[in-house]
């Protein structure tokens, strides 16, 4: 699925639910917001984002632990679902999908290689969705494919949701 189909798909279940959705992005730098509000009228369930480039920037706008980071590394399954729920609670959103990763070039480690990333979505305060992806490619494909598997990700959760599913 493309992303913008993906974004469309999203912001349809969003609508059909009533639900509102935010984000926090590290490795993607504001690319998973800027997917979602691609799309016309999405000010009716986009409640926000937050770009937490920066460990310092997890840690004073998204509330993620200074010694989360410390223990786990930023790019961990740890990191990715505080940021989620930092996300979900300065937003008041129904849903929040975080993402965070290696994108490239540099930066990358024997544990942790370039393209390494974690996708995570919450629901009202609950786990949904947490995985790690190992993406090939330079960095804009990382980038790409990142947005392209947390929208993905969100949309599953609506649908689980949706038909009843935990």
């Amino acid at each position: 699925m493309t992303t913008l189909l993906a974004a469309k798909r999203l912001g349809a279940a969003l609508s059909a639910s009533g639900k509102t959705v935010s984000v926090a992005e590290s490795c993607t730098g504001g690319l998973l917001a800027g997917a979602i509000t691609a799309i016309p009228g999405s000010s009716l369930y986009f409640s926000g984002g937050i770009v937490a480039y920066r460990n310092s920037a997890k840690i004073s706008l998204l509330g993620v632990p200074a010694g989360l980071i410390a223990a786990h590394g930023a790019v961990s399954r740890e990191v990715a679902l505080t940021m989620a729920e930092g996300s979900l609670s300065r937003f008041r959103s129904d849903l929040a999908i975080a993402v965070t990763g290696v994108a490239g070039p540099g930066g990358g480690s024997r544990g942790k290689p370039v393209g390494t990333v974690w996708v995570a979505v919450v629901a009202l305060g609950r786990v949904r969705f947490v995985h790690r992806f190992r993406f090939p490619g330079g960095r804009e494909a990382v980038r790409r494919e990142t947005v392209r598997a947390a929208l993905a990700a969100a949309i599953d959760v609506l649908e689980s949701e949706d038909a009843g599913g935990e």
